[in-house]
């Protein structure tokens, strides 16, 4: 029955070629050419094993060692995009319309704390064990392939800095400020104030030490706070937040714009820079049970969409989809590094879902579509800005 089903599910995709071993050696080919990938169950699925919400369940069947796969990744993605429409015509469309709705619900603050804690307070021996030395967990800027990961993730933060225009004296808000290198480079570079705020534990106590440790006490600050309760009278000339925006839930992304419109100076500048999605899909289900519980992918098109209900001024936009594969790839690589260590602290089934997380997203990067943007706009009309940005992208 369960082998019957499968099956009949496996028919229904088009335009690939693939292969099935199931648990009793019988291989199945689908498609009409040459195999690109092959979905191999190691054992028979439990009985809870169900297709309404296939990518949960493959997930998690791949995670608890019931499937695995062979050949690239990035076919296995490439099938899943290509017959999204396969849910619908399964007669699950109603548990996708749910899936959107709960995930654009406006999510608590305390439910946003738990959340980021989930994934962020790991802890930073787990994450310095495959972050770069600035401990940036976000896109990296490769001006050449064979950028080092560090090097690369510093030209991100510069190129965040130029773009930003800062100047000696000006106050920085960092939204997500991570373990904290931005807002420690913006004020080396640049002599200005920076206020850098998070919700995980680890990562502020990690910050301040860098803070202490750099001697800029008097210039760097960093608060565990949710950013929508930072007092209003506090006025930036620059606010930038990075790999954050994917966290606040659907129906709270107008409410992160009419913040940072409430904190910015008039003709400040503001850098948004984030994940986005090629239309208004539900999250995946997945990635929001296991790895960033609440989070919610926007397009590009609705968070420019909003720019204009809180009189910001869109000046740049720029793609670095390919950048955050090759992040990805080299996070994957370190990762593996070193993997016992990984499996030693938190066993084969978490080492199994990170793997997955990593690889898969480096995957959907490069053929699904999913893409990062950093977004440049500024408060109202700012008419002394330089005519070109040629000094942006300079060495």
């Amino acid at each position: 029955m369960k082998k019957r089903i499968l099956k009949a599910f496996f028919k229904d995709f088009s335009g690939v070629d693939f292969q099935v071993r199931f648990w009793d050696g019988e291989t199945v080919s689908y498609g009409t050419g040459d195999p690109v990938m092959k979905i191999i169950f190691n054992r028979e699925v439990p009985a809870g094993f169900g297709l309404k919400d296939p990518v949960l369940s493959f997930g998690e069947a791949y995670v608890d060692g019931i499937i695995d796969f062979e050949g690239d990744l990035e076919e296995v993605i490439r099938i899943v995009d290509q017959n999204r429409e396969l849910a619908v015509r399964k007669g699950i469309k109603k548990k996708l319309s749910s899936a959107v709705r709960t995930v654009g619900s406006t999510v608590s603050k305390q439910a946003q704390k738990k959340n980021i804690q989930h994934h962020y307070d790991l802890g930073n021996d787990f994450f310095a064990l495959w972050l770069d030395e600035t401990m940036s967990y976000s896109c990296a800027y490769f001006r050449e392939p064979g950028d080092s990961l560090t090097q690369a993730q510093i030209q991100k933060i510069d190129l965040i800095l130029r773009k930003l225009q800062l100047k000696a004296g000006e106050r920085l808000l960092d939204i997500g400020c991570g373990w904290g290198w931005l807002i420690i480079r913006a004020a080396r570079q640049y002599n200005v104030g920076a206020l850098g705020i998070t919700l995980s534990e680890e990562q502020y106590a990690a910050v301040k030490e860098r803070i202490k440790e750099q001697g800029l006490s008097g210039l760097v600050e960093v608060e565990m706070l949710n950013y929508l309760d930072l007092p209003e009278n506090l006025q930036f000339d620059k606010i930038v937040s990075v790999g954050m925006f994917e966290h606040v839930g659907r129906d709270n992304l107008g409410r992160y714009m009419e913040k940072v419109s409430r904190l910015l100076v008039p003709g400040g500048l503001s850098m948004l820079h984030t994940i986005t999605g090629t239309g208004e899909h539900p999250v995946n289900s997945w990635i929001d049970r296991y790895i960033f519980p609440g989070g919610y992918i926007p397009s590009l098109r609705e968070t420019v969409w909003l720019l204009p209900q809180y009189d910001f001024h869109l000046l740049h936009a720029e793609s670095l989809r390919m950048h955050y594969a090759m992040t990805l790839d080299r996070w994957y690589q370190n990762f593996v590094g070193h993997i016992d260590e990984v499996r030693d602290k938190f066993g084969e089934k978490f080492v199994r879902m990170w793997s997955l997380y990593l690889r898969g997203c480096a995957a959907s990067f490069r053929v699904s579509g999913l893409n990062v943007y950093q977004l440049l706009f500024s408060k109202g009309l700012n008419n002394n800005l330089p005519l070109t940005l040629e000094g942006v992208y300079c060495r």
